[in-house]
């Protein structure tokens, strides 16, 4: 087999952890899988016969190209206004890909990937790298800059934010996740606002991204009247409900003749929805969905 053959078959094997690294850096499949490219167009260009272990490596370089696409996207006011959701991974409602496994392997679902968006981008590497893939301080440390003390400081202040959060844990049992998604859709449908009410947790929270150009329709809502309030306004009897998994959970992509209007994945606790994320950005959607 040829040199080029066998880097390329080593770069292979580590595909999938390098996209899993990238997705929980960035939140954007598309930016992930960017990251990949171009961490294997570094390595094809590199010489190998210097590389004692092509794992660290590559996770190495990987998360550098994400470090430097969190810092440039920082940089760009629109990124900080309105309400920001990560991309989900979108399976069949039932069962995921051993793709989609292999990202969302050691996942809490899309609440934590929410968390992460808040964190500045050093915070963020630090803690996905170590906290996540179980990297040291010392790699970590080399990466932002920073010596290994502050580079352990950095996921200490992550981990806060992150527990500070209080990221909710979704129901392990997915058919209770379900029964709930299908009686909150049950209900919005039919205008039961006690329906709703009785499926929400009372401090339930609906975040809705529409994407730059409908900003104004993104929002961030707490607590059961206000989102069931919120459901009941936006009830369309001709949106078609189909059953997914979002992240993992239970979730739904809604169309309405045909054309995809929002995705939604729920977060659900003691059999009570907990969180709610809507993407309605129509740019998107499209992407998320071909």
């Amino acid at each position: 087999m040829a040199g080029p053959d066998r880097l390329a078959e080593g770069f292979e094997e580590h595909r999938a952890r390098l996209r899993a690294v990238a997705y929980r850096m960035l939140g954007s499949l598309a930016e992930a899988d960017d990251a990949v490219q171009d961490t294997w167009l570094r390595l094809s260009r590199s010489d190998a016969s210097d590389i004692d272990n092509l794992g660290g490596w590559l996770t190495t370089i990987v998360a550098r190209v994400c470090l430097n696409v969190l810092r440039s996207r920082r940089s760009r006011r629109e990124e900080l206004i309105g309400v920001r959701i990560p991309d989900p991974i979108i399976s069949g409602a039932n069962g995921m890909s051993p793709e989609d496994e292999a990202l969302l392997a050691d996942s809490v679902g899309l609440a934590l990937q929410v968390v992460l968006e808040t964190l500045t981008p050093a915070e963020r590497l630090a803690f996905v790298l170590h906290d996540m893939f179980g990297l040291p301080f010392g790699e970590i440390a080399t990466l932002v800059g920073r010596p290994p003390a502050a580079a352990r400081q950095l996921a200490s202040r992550a981990r806060r934010r992150v527990q500070g959060a209080e990221v909710t844990v979704p129901e392990a049992d997915i058919g209770r996740q379900r029964e709930a998604a299908d009686a909150f859709f049950a209900a919005a449908r039919h205008g039961d606002l006690d329906g709703l009410l009785l499926v929400l947790d009372p401090n339930v929270v609906l975040r809705t991204d529409s994407g730059m150009a409908r900003r104004d329709d993104s929002v961030l809502v707490r607590g059961a009247e206000a989102v069931a309030g919120r459901a009941l306004m936006f009830a369309d009897p001709a949106a078609l409900v189909r059953p997914v998994l979002v992240n993992g959970a239970a979730g739904a992509v809604v169309t309405v003749a045909g054309r995809p209007v929002s995705v939604i994945g729920f977060t659900v606790r003691r059999g009570k929805i907990a969180e709610i994320d809507v993407i309605g950005d129509p740019y998107r959607l499209e992407h998320l969905l071909t």
